[in-house]
Formats: C-alpha cells, structure tokens, sequence
C-alpha cells in the first residue's frame, strides 16, 4: 500500500488523516487493490451496491445506458477521486449505473458497511473518515446539479457553452482541456454527435471558440 501513500494523500475521503493512521486504517476496513484492463467494467448496472471505489492509477467513467441503447455519461473519474460511494451508502440492491476503466487501472475498494460502521478497535481516526464522506457526498451532489444545468439547456449550442464555460471556470483559465473525445462529449450532454460537431465548428467560425481534439480556448 505504501507506493500509493501520494495519491491515497489526496484523496478527500482521507483528509486530516495521517499517514500512519491511514495505513491502519486500511487494514480495518479491509481494503483491496485491484487491476483493470481498458474498458473493463468495474460495476455493472443491476449489481449489488456495496463497494466504495478509488482510483489508484488510470481514469474511470461511469455511464448509464437507456431503453434504446443511448449512452449517457455522468462523470469522469481520475487518480486520488472516490466513486459510487453514494450508492454504497443507501445499500441500494442493484446499481444503477455501470463504471468501466477508461484505461489500464488500478482501483482501490472498500466494503461501504466497514465505514459506517465502526470496528472493535474503536479507531479514533474513524470518525473523521465519516465526517469526510459525508462532506465528498455534498460535494458529489453539489456537481450533480451543476450537471443538471448544463443539460437542462434547449439547445446543443447552450449546452456545449455552458459545458466549455464550467470547464474554463473550473481551470482559472480561458484555454483548458475536457477529458472527454467527441462521442463522448456528445454522450455527456445528452446530443447528438453529429449535431455537436457543427456546432463546434460554427462557434470557430463565429471567432467563439477555438478547439483542437479535446483542448479548447474561450476567445
């Protein structure tokens, strides 16, 4: 565990935790660390919800599917960020969304019902734990809104520039890159792929916007 000490650091569910204490900590909650191939899938939809997971190494996404095989994405997930906690956390029976590896990757999981419930030893450490999830949980939902916002929008042209403007607030900077290709921007806002590109390429035309594959510039 301790070659993933710098990426456990930043991750939020491990805040005002230290070092010491993180690696006993780990040990009551059972932790394990598991490999991915790319596009493997790391929770299917319909499966039971138990585990937290978090990125080691690599990226995830996680994705639903519709009646008529539309793909949506919901989030993009990168190394020290926790996943599915939510849906560990209500003890749902059956996943809703699936998540894949987005690459070769490494994932931490850890049994939901080891941190809500305390162990024997009594670990001091334990609530502040609690205390950060619930915390990454507000935050989680504070994002999901923000998600809503953007594809709430009637058009893919609002859509596409709310989408660029979060990013660029979100960098501190006019000229950031998404994490996603086109197909998959397309997936994220709900529009047609197709639709997406010609609005990207009449916001260059318009002197909006410049792009080249998934770096983008507000002008």
């Amino acid at each position: 565990m301790k070659k993933y000490l710098d990426v456990l650091k930043n991750c939020k569910l491990f805040e005002n935790i230290s070092a010491d204490d993180l690696f006993v900590m780990l040990g009551c909650l059972g932790a394990k660390v598991v490999s991915f191939d790319k596009k493997y899938t790391i929770f299917a939809e319909g499966s039971p919800a138990r585990h937290i997971g978090i990125v080691l190494s690599g990226s995830a996404q996680i994705y639903q599917v519709d009646y008529y095989g539309n793909r949506s994405i919901l989030s993009e997930i990168g190394p020290s960020e926790v996943f599915a906690e939510a849906f560990a956390c209500a003890e749902i029976t059956a996943m809703p969304v699936s998540v894949i590896a987005n690459e070769p990757s490494e994932i931490m999981l850890i049994d939901c019902d080891h941190i809500l419930h305390t162990c024997k030893n009594n670990c001091g450490f334990h609530q502040q734990l609690i205390f950060n999830l619930m915390k990454d949980l507000a935050v989680k939902t504070i994002l999901f809104h923000q998600k809503i916002e953007i594809t709430s929008k009637r058009s893919t042209r609002e859509k596409l520039l709310a989408y660029l403007m979060f990013q660029s607030k979100k960098a501190n900077s006019p000229s950031f890159d998404i994490p996603f290709d086109r197909q998959e921007l397309a997936d994220y806002l709900d529009v047609d792929r197709s639709g997406l590109s010609v609005e990207i390429g009449k916001l260059k035309k318009e002197g909006i916007i410049d792009n080249r594959k998934n770096h983008f510039e507000l002008l």
